[in-house]
């Protein structure tokens, strides 16, 4: 008799499951007395120990169309950054692929 082994969707990210670091996107409230990178590396020093550490995490600072910031977190620090105050949510980065039909782009 073969075993069953459980199906994953290929969507699925383990990520979530393991303690290592992955980019996640946090959307925040905008600051209203400082610039908002600043807000952001303040924000994540909170979580990651240091100013340093949370340069070094920072990948992009969103400032124009929404507030907000993406960086490399483990789920230990997503769990942490969701509750502060000004945080409004904590989504995992993805990668979509744009789908076209032949014929559609030329």
């Amino acid at each position: 008799m073969a075993e069953r082994v459980p199906e994953t969707k290929p969507d699925q990210s383990s990520s979530s499951e393991s303690s290592e670091p992955a980019v996640h996107i946090v959307y925040m409230e905008r600051p209203q007395d400082m610039e908002p990178e600043a807000f952001h590396i303040q924000t994540l020093a909170s979580v990651l120990g240091s100013e340093e550490a949370a340069k070094e995490a920072l990948i992009y600072s969103y400032k124009t169309a929404a507030s907000g910031f993406s960086a490399k977190l483990t789920p230990q620090q997503v769990s942490l950054i969701s509750k502060l105050p000004g945080v409004l949510q904590v989504v995992p980065s993805r990668t979509l692929q744009l789908h076209s039909g032949p014929g559609r782009l030329h």
